[in-house]
Parts: structure tokens; C-alpha cells; sequence
């Protein structure tokens, strides 16, 4: 099933919608890859494995009782490590935000979930996304998938190598979020 990681979220939704896939096989797929490869990208600095487990059985058992949470119902995705998640830390790359665990979602990030949508983790960044770069004094710096010996950029580096490598099929980078530090 490694091939479904380079697939676009809207088919995964799809073959999940009409049970070609399950969420919980789709999760595991990219579980494993993120297994594989991250460890080298440095793509996703937080990993919310059990929590998105959970959610991938709720969507199929929702699934399998005529439920449907909307279009992306069972798709794991990762958010950019600035929108607020809530349970799930946010740093923004940044030494004071280390271990800041936000009481509500971003809109954006609850509207995500509202579509039915997996969060599996977060994903490195510039500091405080003010960066060209994705490096921060918290996590390891974002290497390019392509060539190891270069950066991916920034400031959503670690969104883009996630993507790109099928770490995830989907991240948000842009939006309207509501900042860590309250600006």
C-alpha cells in the first residue's frame, strides 16, 4: 500500500468514501513512511500518532455506519507547526512556545477537522515563520527530499518535504490563524 502516499488527498477521500481503503490502512501507510524517511527530512517535529490512530478507527466505524464527517473524511493530513492545535503542541519554532499545548484550533485547523480530516502531526518551520529557511533553535533543520545536503526552504519547509516525500497528503500553511503569541 506505499503507493497510496503519493496519492492526491481528494482520491484518498474517495477510495476511503467508497471503502476501496480504509482511514486505518491509509494512516499506516503514511505512519510508515514517515518512519522511513523523517528521521532524515526532519519534515515533522511533532508526531501525533495515537491520537490520529484513534481518529482514522472513528472514520471507518462512522463509515460503516452510514456516517460520512465530510470531504475529507479519514484523510490524514499534517498543519504547519504556527496554527494552533488543540491538545497537540505548537511552537512555531520557537524556544518560549516549546511546551505550549493550545486550548482551541486555529479556524482553520478546526474547519479541517469539521471536513473530517486525520491530523497526524506538525510540521518544522522557520521561526516563527520569518524565515526563507526552515530552521529554528527547537528541531533539526528541514532537509530537501531531493538532495539531503540542501534545505527545503521556508518558511513552510517542513510542509513542503512532507508533501513532496508522502509524508502527508496535505498541509496547511496559509490562512487565517490565530498566532501563539496573540498577534
Amino acid at each position: 500500500m506505499s503507493d497510496l502516499v503519493f496519492l492526491p488527498a481528494h482520491q484518498l477521500a474517495q477510495m476511503i468514501r467508497d471503502r476501496h481503503v480504509s482511514a486505518v490502512e491509509v494512516f499506516d501507510a503514511y505512519l510508515a513512511q514517515i518512519y522511513k524517511h523523517n528521521s532524515k527530512l526532519n519534515a515533522i517535529c511533532t508526531l501525533d500518532e495515537d491520537n490520529a490512530r484513534t481518529r482514522a478507527k472513528l472514520a471507518d466505524e462512522a463509515l460503516a455506519r452510514g456516517e460520512h464527517w465530510g470531504a475529507l473524511h479519514g484523510v490524514p493530513i499534517t498543519i504547519k507547526d504556527i496554527f494552533e492545535t488543540v491538545g497537540l503542541r505548537t511552537t512555531a519554532g520557537y524556544i518560549p512556545l516549546k511546551d505550549y499545548i493550545p486550548q482551541q484550533d486555529a479556524t482553520v485547523v478546526a474547519r479541517l477537522r469539521g471536513a473530517g480530516a486525520v491530523i497526524l502531526g506538525k510540521t518544522n518551520m522557520a521561526e516563527l515563520a520569518g524565515d526563507f529557511q526552515s530552521t529554528n533553535s527547537l528541531f533539526p533543520r528541514v532537509n530537501n527530499p531531493w538532495n539531503l545536503e540542501y534545505t527545503a526552504g521556508g518558511s513552510s519547509g517542513g510542509s513542503a518535504a512532507a508533501v513532496a516525500a508522502g509524508l502527508s497528503p496535505l498541509d496547511i500553511v496559509v490562512g487565517d490563524f490565530r498566532h501563539p503569541l496573540g498577534y
